[in-house]
Order: structure tokens, then sequence, then C-alpha cells
């Protein structure tokens, strides 16, 4: 008896030592398992970056992309981009598109304005989320946008979120920028028209990686040399190029203007050559002719830049730090001197001036610059990594911190702008951001 009763006892004390062992590795599992599908939710989760306000954005956060420009609003800088994907180019709607307001254009090799980028012109973008929605000047779309498929033979990616743009650049100067040129390998040739087998290379080595593209040419097609402008006849009458049929070019390098038009043969994504730029020489003379063209602009327009800080005094008097936008050629930059007498208008995001009937110096802040400091290390895309604070005896409303502001040596020349580059006296509001057929005027038949 004593002996079935020590069993009973035994094996029910084993019995809850085996169930809490038990329940200790379930749980013990649970956790685990808890703990692996958080890490692995937290993987999965995509990261959700917005520019901040008074923050110049790192551009290894950007979402790259490429496609046609399609429409432009100079005025508000802001566009339409049609996203090359994976699916049939042509069917890919127009994608709005916004500047940010140190966001830098690039055309030729240069810094350009919106304005001077043709229409058709494929170019290379890196962007972001909206830093504020609720004042976006484009489309807000879900933040997961770009890894939809968009189906009726579009594919994924032709709709990125991120369409606030830090850099938009055409292909020659997206090539100087990663120190890249093409490779011609074939040129086939039939009434002055055919087709170019390329790859876009490192200008240094080699990369296996580089896959070839096949894209068309015509008789519109410029082709630089030096200091001359040649078309397709001109090759072929120097023996350089077949008058028919196909011809090897064994790796030529040069540049190319890359557009896009409507595709023969059922090819639903091929660009076409606009220009070809065979030496240094003729890159070099359309950058130049870019920034003098840029250069112009900026000087009438003003420079941009925000307001790191202000120090206000007595009776309107303040002492005002910015930071100058980047991306501007040297020689802009070089105006602005210790002591130099400047203007400084206020500005909203898409760089119009604010309250210029009478011209954006009517009501703009003067005074002289008191000091021009670099700032320490490599000045971040967007930015100049140059500050200047300048001393005002007449302090105006829109000179606040982290507000974008225009600047003017007094140097430049001063003059009136058009109409649709100023905003109105405190009349103009968020709700007005997306024109409506009221902003044409109404004629009398």
């Amino acid at each position: 008896m004593k002996r079935l009763f020590l069993i009973p006892s035994f094996s029910l004390v084993a019995s809850r030592w085996f169930l809490s062992v038990l329940a200790c590795a379930f749980c013990s599992d649970a956790t685990a398992a808890s703990e692996e599908t958080k890490t692995s939710s937290q993987e999965l989760k995509p990261e959700v970056f917005r520019p901040e306000a008074g923050k110049f954005p790192p551009s290894e956060k950007a979402h790259s992309y490429r496609g046609e420009l399609v429409f432009v609003d100079h005025a508000t800088r802001r566009g339409s981009i049609r996203v090359q994907g994976v699916g049939m180019f042509y069917r890919n709607n127009p994608h709005p598109f916004s500047m940010l307001p140190y966001g830098v254009v690039r055309y030729h090799g240069a810094t350009a304005d919106l304005r001077d980028i043709p229409l058709g012109t494929v170019l290379h973008i890196r962007a972001f989320l909206p830093p504020d929605p609720k004042t976006s000047s484009v489309p807000v779309l879900p933040v997961n946008s770009k890894d939809v498929d968009q189906s009726h033979y579009r594919g994924i990616g032709v709709f990125p979120a991120e369409n606030h743009v830090l850099l938009l650049e055409d292909e020659p100067s997206h090539c100087l920028q990663e120190g890249k040129n093409w490779k011609l390998k074939e040129v086939e040739l039939k009434n002055n028209e055919g087709m170019i087998i390329a790859s876009r290379e490192p200008q240094q080595g080699a990369d296996s990686n580089c896959s070839e593209e096949k894209m068309t040419f015509d008789a519109a097609t410029r082709i630089w040399r030096g200091r001359e402008c040649l078309g397709i006849k001109d090759l072929i009458a120097e023996g350089v190029w077949p008058a028919e049929g196909k011809k090897a070019l064994e790796g030529q390098a040069v540049m190319l203007g890359i557009v896009w038009k409507p595709t023969p043969d059922g090819i639903f994504t091929r660009f076409h050559i606009s220009d070809i730029w065979l030496d240094d020489a003729a890159m070099q003379r359309s950058a130049d002719n870019q920034t003098e063209t840029h250069n112009a602009f900026i000087r009438r327009r003003w420079m941009p830049a925000w307001i790191d800080s202000v120090n206000y005094g007595k009776f309107g008097r303040a002492s005002v730090t910015a930071t100058l936008f980047g991306g501007m050629d040297a020689s802009l930059y070089a105006d602005f001197k210790k002591d130099v007498p400047v203007l400084m208008n206020a500005a909203e995001n898409t760089l119009k001036h604010a309250g210029g009937h009478y011209g954006p110096a009517h009501i703009a802040s003067k005074g002289p610059i008191v000091e021009v400091a670099k700032l320490p290390g490599d000045a971040p895309l967007g930015s100049s990594g140059i500050q200047i604070r300048f001393e005002t005896d007449l302090i105006i409303e829109g000179i606040r911190t982290g507000r974008v502001v225009r600047v003017r040596p007094a140097s430049w020349t001063a003059v009136n702008l058009p109409r649709e580059e100023f905003i109105g006296d405190g009349n103009s509001n968020y709700e007005d951001r997306f024109p409506t057929p009221s902003i044409f005027p109404k004629y009398q038949p």
C-alpha cells in the first residue's frame, strides 16, 4: 500500500514539473516568436522619411527614378513626369512633381530653371515625400505608392509618393555627376535615321553589369564637336558613319541627350537621341552656355535662401542670418561679400516673391552684409554651405526663422517681375494651389 501510495505521488510531482517546464518552453517559444515577428515586422515596415523645415535632407534617403518631362508650370516650380517602369511606357499617366525650395535643376551639365528644359527630355530624379502634406502643391499619395502594381500594363513604380524633388537632371548632367559616359557600339542607318546600340559605363575602368540599350536617332539629332554643330548627313559625308547599313563604333565615348518619342514597331519603351557630344570641349561649351543663361535668370529673380536666425533690435532693426541655397555658379556667390549692401524679400516655398506689384525691391529689407561664413564640412545637396549675416533698420514680416527668402546684392539689376512670379499682399491661400480654368482671362467676342 505504501508503494502504491508513493508511486502516484511521485507521478503527480513529476507531471507537475513536466507541465511547468513545458509551459515555460511554450512561453519562451511564444516570446521568441513574438520578438521574431516584431523584428520581422520592423524590418518589413518601410521607413517613412520627410524633410524638415530648416534642414537640408540627406540625399541618400531620397527615392530615385527616371522619366520624360511632359508638363511644366515654371512659375510654381512644378510639373509632370512620365515615370519609367516595367510596363508599357506610353500608357503611364503623367505624374505630378514639385521642386523643393532648395531643389536643384541641372541641364547640359549646368544649373538650370525648369523653363530651360524642353518637353520630352528624359530626366533623372531624386525626390522625397511631401515635407508637409497639408501644403503640398501637388497631389499627396499613399507612402507605399511606388511599390503598388498599377496594372493596365503599367506595372510597379510609376506613381511614387516621393514627388518633392531634391535633384532633377538630364542625361549628360547625370553622367557627369556619376563619372560616366555612353560607349557607342554600333550604328545602323537608312535615309538619315536609324538605331544606335550603346551602354552607359564608368569613364574610368569597366563595369560588367552595364547593359546595352537600343536608341533611335533621326535627321533632327544634333551632333556637337568642339565648336561645331553637325547633323547626321555631315558624319555620312565625312565617312564617319555609313549612308546605309551597319557599322561597328568600337565603344566610342560620348555624352548623349535623351528624349522620348512615340515609338514604331510595337516597342513600348525605347528612347531617342536628341544630341550627341563627341568630345569634352563640346560638352563644356554647352555647359557654359547654360550657366550664363541661369546666371542672368538668378540676377533678375534674386538668390534663394532660408533664414537661420533673426536677432531683433529696437525700432524695426534686426540682424538676420541666412544660408544661400546650392547648385549656383561660383560667380553668383562671389557677389556676396562683407559690407556689400543687399536687399532681402520674403518668398514662398515655390520661390515666388511676396508683394511684387511694385517690384520685389519695394518692400524688401535693406542693409549691409556684416559677415560671410563658410559652414564646416561638405555642404549637403541643396545648400551652398555659405551663410550670410546682414543688418537692416526695417525688418519685414516675412523674414522669420525657417522661412524662405530671396536676396539680391545691390549691384544686380533691379527689374519688375511678371505677374505669375509673385504672390499677392497676403491674399493668397493654400486652397489656390491647384489652379482652375478661372486663372485664364475672359475675352470678349
